[in-house]
């Protein structure tokens, strides 16, 4: 799958995860490799990310082992960006069916 794409998939996705229940990283990563293949590597950057464009904000919660954990809480703007996304979403996979004579009732 082209790389491009797929980040712009898997940040709808981690804003949809993140809307149902604030989450530390290692969390939104399970979560999403249970459906989907990814890695540390690509989450972080993206959480990184958008928690910069103000869709997350973040604060830290002890654990009773180890360091502390960032929880990742989405912001208004957060919930606004993945209601686009979503419709966005909606829009393409209904044009792609339509392409591929999946939506026989479309027209």
């Amino acid at each position: 799958m082209n790389t491009q794409f797929k980040k712009g998939i898997l940040e709808m996705c981690i804003l949809s995860i993140i809307n149902q229940r604030d989450m530390y990283g290692f969390e939104v990563i399970e979560k999403l490799s249970n459906e989907i293949e990814v890695n540390e590597n690509t989450v972080y950057p993206i959480l990184r990310r958008l928690t910069g464009q103000g869709l997350f904000s973040t604060y830290m919660e002890q654990t009773n082992i180890g360091a502390p954990r960032k929880y990742y809480k989405i912001t208004n703007e957060g919930i606004k960006k993945l209601n686009d996304y979503e419709t966005e979403w909606r829009t393409f996979l209904k044009g792609v069916f339509k392409l591929l004579g999946g939506m026989e009732n479309e027209k």
